[in-house]
């Protein structure tokens, strides 16, 4: 490939945001104009770890950064300066296997390692080899090259950590796998605005032991990414709260204190509204006693046995704007058969075609599903919505059912 062609091509790396791919395009590239052999090396930001590819491994071989410490390919990466050495030292710039032996068996030969510096940073090197030498000219070449490709090669790699993280962020936002409670059984589901974050403002989670829980069900003001991330903090204050006092008034209102603090000096106007019930399984029948707190939320609807179904009459202020609130308790009483339904705005305020979904429609569905299962009564629900809204965009929803066995 001429040299002209060479360097045009070079452009063409950044079509691709995958590491592996960049690396072995670049491999590829120089060969055999340049080099007779080739591996390039890649720098992980965060770990520190190291991933050298060639045509020896293109799977790649990952070392850790001090195991190239004082050597020829060391320097490289630590100061993007280019180090040419003979083939009697081709351990330094090549220190792992199959690499080094696919590289000694080009001797006698002379091997050159460029950086590839990209936005003031080292991200890795460029390592070639040639039965013969390198002429000046031809190393300066190379190191245009070098430079060029450096910045499709970072590009790469910083498209692959930031989605590792987002990867890692978006899974400690996920809702939790509801625990095995004895004499109740639980269900929920959660539909996210946009579905491909597969995360939204609404939650619930489910904390406590033996015969004593507390079960919750929140939805912050606004959607996506923002709304997750205050979720996800509102679930760890809950927890928390939860840790050293069950009662829903005094979980409440300790999570309404600190949404404060933290919602207070940022410049969003979130607010978060949430539903708190300490949940109390009778000893040796079936049935629980549930006692209830209310910020600002849907309460909860009370499917009973016989179909009857009614709304728990329990109220309060949204969490996170006020600095001291404190919420009211209202007790109910699940008998064997009985689910009581926790779900958010979404549910009700779904918009069709006829309008809202509203609460009548929801009231009117349940009764057939008395003495139903809570996961069967739960996609009821959901798949009820979802064909009131006939492709239509939506809030996030979520709902959260506790039934009592038979």
């Amino acid at each position: 490939m001429r040299r002209q062609q060479l360097e045009e091509a070079v452009f063409e790396l950044g079509g691709s945001l995958n590491v592996r791919r960049t690396a072995l395009q670049l491999a590829n590239l120089v060969q055999p104009d340049l080099s007779d052999w080739t591996m390039v090396v890649v720098a992980d930001g965060g770990t520190g770890e190291l991933l050298m590819l060639g045509e020896a491994d293109p799977a790649g071989v990952v070392i850790g950064r001090d195991d190239v410490d004082g050597s020829a390919l060391g320097r490289v990466l630590r100061s993007g300066h280019t180090e040419q050495v003979d083939g009697n030292n081709l351990k330094t710039l090549v220190p792992v296997e199959p690499f080094l032996a696919s590289a000694t068996a080009l001797k006698p030969a002379e091997a050159v390692a460029l950086g590839l510096t990209a936005r003031g940073s080292t991200v890795g090197a460029l390592v070639m080899l040639r039965r013969g030498a390198f002429d000046p000219e031809e190393v300066a070449f190379a190191e245009r090259i070098a430079a060029r490709s450096a910045l499709a090669v970072d590009s790469a790699r910083l498209y692959e950590e930031r989605s590792r993280t987002a990867s890692v962020l978006q899974h400690s936002l996920r809702l939790p796998t509801l625990p095995d409670i004895p004499g109740v059984r639980l269900a929920a589901r959660h539909r996210a605005a946009f579905e491909e974050l597969e995360i939204g403002g609404d939650f619930y989670d489910v904390i406590g032991r033996d015969d004593d829980w507390l079960v919750a069900i929140g939805d912050v003001c606004g959607k996506g990414v923002e709304a997750a991330a205050v979720a996800g903090q509102t679930r760890q204050i809950i927890r928390t709260a939860a840790h050293f006092d069950r009662e829903p008034a005094a979980v409440l209102s300790a999570t309404n204190s600190v949404l404060y603090d933290v919602l207070y000096d940022s410049t969003t106007t979130q607010f978060v509204t949430m539903v708190c019930a300490r949940l109390r399984p009778l000893p040796n029948k079936a049935g629980a006693n549930v006692d209830l707190a209310n910020a600002g939320h849907h309460a909860p609807l009370l499917l009973r046995a016989d179909g009857l179904v009614e709304q728990v009459d329990v109220y309060g202020t949204v969490a996170g704007v006020v600095a001291d609130l404190q919420y009211g308790t209202r007790s109910v009483c699940l008998d064997a058969g009985d689910t009581m339904l926790m779900f958010t705005d979404g549910v009700d305020e779904a918009w069709g075609e006829a309008g809202e979904y509203g609460m009548e429609r929801l009231h009117n569905l349940l009764p057939p599903y008395a003495g139903a299962p809570p996961e069967t009564l739960c996609e009821a629900v959901e798949q009820d919505v979802m064909e009131y809204l006939e492709g239509r965009a939506h809030d996030d929803m979520a709902l959260l059912a506790v039934s009592c066995l038979t």
